[in-house]
């Protein structure tokens, strides 16, 4: 169809130069000019296919026109409700009044319902007793005398118009015609330029001869199909060069089973403490124990839960092997931290890591210090082996909690560690300050609080304006003596400790309300890739 109606357009500029008005053409299968608005726009197909070849020019014009709905055309070749309500009815004094249940048999439910209605606003039809007359002899109604059903013709006045578009009986439509004119490469022959120089036409020299399309520098591009960041990883990406530029060093995390030992026990965390419980915590059923950690580190984590130690009085509860070494899906990254605290105090107990390359990576090369935190050199007291160190890990973490929109069984946690001699309360809540406004969190509160590994310890709130309120962000403290010096620290040395979820700032940069829409099967993959980029 498209190519005989461009060999019409150029048959019909050929024999009169131009064409004044598109809506002339008589369309190949047609009887009648394209005046519809479906033929303009198969002939606006036409000429731009030949506009991209340069064979004609065209202009456009806009026209407003009107067109009957499907109850318009049956009111134009019926009569209106409220006239085809009037015809049934008798004038007074010559039949019997119409009752409104005759009335209904006698034209339809919808056109009593609505032809009624308007009857009596025009004052055609009365009541007589309990049925209904003719008022006036004769009556005027738009759809005979007016309107023409054809489009584009409608010549009532605009207060008629808009009457009839409030009742549906038209619908305005904007439709286009066209002024077509010869281009400069004008030619009565419609065969195709070439798009593509092919091996064929090289061998058999036809390219020589051959027209081909113009090339369309300005054309877009086919959009590309790629995946794209998860907005948990922007997040994560993002809290990751925080750290990173904050001098910290990234923790390995990849042990996502641990033992009881490691997740609670080297963290002071109580044998009978609720988070140990089944329904807190996955048990694994095979393997379901682990091999025993360092025998000598055992016995002193033991003994101060136990029966206390350094400066502690312990829990004073029967201390239980077997609990010590069930595996379990740790509940936390404080685990790997403790792993790593305990490779950071290998040369504190004079001992000689087997990693000690990985030691050097950790701590950046920080210098040992006295007790006085002063850098040790030639003239310096002997080097305890301590080295400061700041340490940070973003993974995952399970608890055996009931999900709903703000809870997952699987979620990822944040965590920072630091290590250093004779730190205090006061530079945890100002580290704490600093890193949070590197997050674009600027107002920000502390709260005591309690966890079983760190002394003191703080709730961290943050103030959202888009829920204007406060709202938990993280928890901290510094780590208990009954942790760190087991592992060997010296006593002046203090570690700072800190977590928050990944999750809850993801939701808030992207507006989430629900977290099983951001991960799991609700997951939009659209709103994937099209998620912007985060910056704190």
């Amino acid at each position: 169809m498209s190519e005989s109606i461009q060999q019409l357009v150029l048959d019909t500029l050929n024999a009169h130069s131009s064409i004044a008005d598109s809506r002339s053409l008589v369309i190949p299968g047609d009887s009648h000019p394209a005046t519809s608005h479906d033929a303009q726009l198969a002939i606006l197909g036409a000429l731009n296919s030949l506009l991209s070849r340069e064979m004609i020019t065209y202009e456009t014009h806009e026209v407003v026109s009107h067109v009957l709905t499907a109850e318009g055309a049956q009111i134009a070749a019926e009569g209106s409700h409220e006239a085809r309500v009037w015809s049934v009815l008798p004038l007074p004094g010559q039949g019997t009044p119409v009752t409104p249940v005759q009335l209904k048999k006698e034209v339809g439910d919808e056109t009593a319902k609505v032809g009624q209605g308007r009857a009596f606003k025009n004052g055609w039809i009365g009541k007589d007793g309990d049925g209904l007359v003719k008022k006036v002899v004769a009556v005027f109604f738009i759809s005979h005398t007016s309107s023409d059903p054809r489009p584009g013709t409608l010549s009532s006045g605009e207060k008629i118009l808009a009457d009839l578009r409030k009742r549906k009986l038209i619908i305005q439509k904007k439709g286009q015609w066209f002024t077509v004119k010869k281009g400069p490469n004008f030619s009565t022959s419609i065969a195709k330029p070439e798009t593509d120089l092919t091996v064929d036409m090289l061998t058999s020299g036809s390219w020589k001869t051959s027209t081909y399309k113009k090339y369309n520098f300005d054309a877009e591009g086919v959009p590309t199909s790629g995946g794209g960041l998860h907005p948990l990883l922007k997040v994560r990406e993002e809290i990751r060069s925080i750290f990173l530029e904050m001098g910290f060093a990234e923790m390995p995390t990849q042990s996502f089973v641990e033992s009881g030992f490691w997740c609670f026990d080297a963290l002071f965390v109580p044998q009978q403490h609720p988070a140990r419980d089944l329904q807190d915590t996955f048990y694994l059923s095979d393997p379901s124990h682990s091999l025993p950690p360092e025998e000598s580190y055992y016995k002193r984590v033991s003994t101060v839960h136990e029966k206390g130690g350094y400066g502690s009085s312990g829990y004073r509860a029967p201390w239980q092997p077997e609990e010590s070494s069930k595996l379990l899906l740790r509940t936390h990254t404080t685990a790997s931290s403790a792993h790593m605290l305990y490779k950071l105090a290998a040369k504190c107990r004079g001992e000689t890591s087997e990693e000690e390359s990985d030691s050097k990576d950790f701590v950046h090369g920080g210098a040992a210090t006295n007790k006085t935190n002063e850098k040790l050199g030639s003239k310096g007291a002997a080097d305890d082996g301590f080295r400061p160190a700041k340490l940070f890990s973003i993974d995952r973490v399970f608890r055996n909690e009931t999900m709903d929109a703000t809870h997952l069984a699987e979620f990822h946690q944040v965590e920072g560690v630091v290590a250093d001699r004779n730190l205090t309360l006061a530079d945890l809540i100002g580290f704490m300050r600093v890193f949070f406004s590197k997050m674009g969190i600027e107002q920000v509160r502390f709260k005591p609080a309690y966890n079983p590994y760190t002394e003191p310890s703080l709730e961290i709130f943050a103030f959202h304006p888009m829920l204007n309120k406060w709202v938990e962000v993280g928890n901290s403290g510094m780590f208990r003596p009954e942790m760190l010096e087991p592992m060997g620290f010296p006593k002046d040395v203090r570690v700072h400790g800190w977590g928050l979820s990944l999750e809850r700032p993801t939701m808030i940069r992207y507006g989430i309300n629900n977290i099983r829409t951001l991960v799991g099967h609700k997951t939009s993959i659209e709103g994937v890739e099209n998620s912007p980029a985060v910056m704190f």
